[in-house]
């Protein structure tokens, strides 16, 4: 599957309208040189060249960059692919690490129409290889990573710098070592609240199909994360927590005292882990293959 880069925008001031600069060399882990915005979490953003021109329809006059995309490219209707799909234009390979985005103040398009279709139609990749991108070059659709993920770890003294976090890594191995994109690491306090909002902000703004939870599952005035992931569900899933704790009870009576929970939110499944590095490596080993045949179901693609 091909198409072709329509654009390549840049602007040099954070809080400026981006700007058609017809080429551009992509740094790899980086973004595009001189973007002001290059460099964080979201290196590159892509944005279908059919949707703009469908936007310009309703009377709306646009130009490239207008909607804050690096990249406007013709033949891919982004928002389709999972995270994890990548792209390759000449020397470039993109990975798609996060659909759409929520727009925390109103851009110039939606201050001039009143709608912007970046966060529902645009996506967010990081440069696995850099390369020269230029208007009118082929990109193509390559093999990406199956499944996504996210790590949640709830901590206060790894939050406080008090503690090295050894779980948190140790998951994010064990996942892609299993060809998981993971699209990151949150360490946060023990707070209910704090966990319940980056929970939903995982789970609505990454899209991962999996957000992993770390600690804070015990009987501890602190162990708060089985009530944040049940304030974030929008359906059940408790067959996942039960079946950790049976087979955790085969190793440990403790496990009897795990309060951990598993729901789904929307198309993201959120598993609550133990803390223990040890026990959180067991029943990482022990779900992923019955994952293999959920992941698909929830996105829609396999049969139960």
């Amino acid at each position: 599957m091909k198409g072709k880069i329509r654009a390549v925008c840049i602007s040099e001031k954070k809080g400026t309208p981006k700007q058609d600069v017809k080429s551009a060399n992509i740094i790899e882990n980086f973004g595009l040189e001189n973007d002001a915005h290059a460099g964080s979490i979201r290196e590159v953003s892509l944005l279908s060249w059919e949707k703009v021109e469908e936007f310009k329809k309703t009377g709306a006059d646009l130009k490239a960059g207008d909607f804050g995309e690096n990249l406007l490219v013709e033949g891919f209707d982004f928002k389709t692919f999972p995270v994890g799909t990548k792209f390759k234009c000449n020397d470039l390979i993109l990975e798609i690490i996060q659909i759409g985005k929520k727009c925390h103040s109103a851009c110039t398009v939606t201050r001039r129409t009143g709608k912007c279709i970046m966060p529902s139609e645009g996506v967010f990749a990081h440069v696995v290889h850099g390369g020269k991108v230029s208007t009118g070059d082929e990109i193509e659709l390559i093999e990406g990573r199956r499944f996504s993920a996210s790590v949640l770890v709830a901590s206060d003294r790894s939050s406080k710098g008090e503690r090295e976090d050894k779980s948190g890594p140790l998951i994010k191995e064990l996942l892609e070592k299993a060809g998981y994109l993971v699209t990151g690491i949150t360490l946060l306090p023990d707070d209910e609240e704090g966990l319940y909002k980056a929970l939903c902000q995982l789970a609505d703004i990454q899209k991962p199909d999996v957000i992993f939870t770390s600690g804070g599952t015990g009987f501890s005035p602190r162990d708060n994360m089985p009530e944040a992931t049940k304030r974030a569900a929008t359906k059940d899933a408790p067959g996942i927590a039960e079946a950790l704790r049976a087979y955790s009870l085969t190793l440990t009576p403790r496990a009897m005292l795990s309060r951990a929970a598993s729901v789904i939110r929307n198309k993201t499944l959120i598993i609550n882990l133990p803390g223990s590095p040890k026990a959180g490596k067991e029943c990482i080993e022990y779900l992923l293959p019955v994952l293999e045949h959920g992941i698909p179901i929830l996105r829609g693609e396999g049969d139960a």
